[in-house]
């Protein structure tokens, strides 16, 4: 097959995971929101000013450097399952739950750190059902390595929540 054809082919097997949930459909929606979300990180660290600054510069700064983590090594776990990735613009827009907006740098800080936390519980969605199709699927590898993710996102749900004084936010909204 030329590379038309397999792109093509992608495409349909692509379509149809989606359609009838697999571990790899959900991962791509999990790839796709980590993608999005390390850019909002970076653009918090951008434009978040005064006392949350001095908190959240290190911070941020290490969040992006574990979802580059994350993101890199859930890829090559993918591919090694024999499954694809999403690789471009459109499909991380295509697949991403979370937004992105350019002006949410405009927002106050509060809102900016309430915009983590909501997306952080949102990303947990989509790994909990990953886990769950996993294994399912007998993709045991996968599911470790999810579970692993679920449990950093949940620390960093706990960092942002103590620090705007919310700890147990996301357990409220949940209820």
């Amino acid at each position: 097959m030329n590379p038309d054809e397999k792109f093509q082919a992608e495409q349909i097997k692509s379509d149809r995971d989606h359609h009838t949930p697999t571990a790899a459909a959900m991962i791509s929606h999990i790839l796709a929101n980590l993608f999005i979300h390390r850019t909002k990180l970076r653009q918090a660290n951008y434009y978040l000013k005064g006392h949350v600054r001095s908190f959240s510069e290190d911070k941020l700064v290490g969040m992006i450097a574990d979802e580059d983590h994350f993101f890199d090594t859930l890829s090559q776990k993918v591919l090694a399952e024999g499954e694809l990735v999403p690789t471009t613009l459109k499909e991380f827009s295509d697949y991403a739950m979370i937004k992105e907006s350019g002006k949410l740098k405009y927002e106050s800080d509060t809102v900016i750190l309430r915009e983590f936390i909501t997306d952080l519980a949102t990303q947990n969605l989509f790994v909990t059902r990953g886990i769950a199709l996993a294994e399912k699927e007998a993709k045991f590898g996968l599911a470790d390595f999810l579970k692993e993710l679920y449990g950093w996102i949940k620390e960093q749900e706990l960092v942002w929540q103590r620090y705007l004084g919310e700890e147990g936010l996301s357990q409220l909204e949940e209820e």
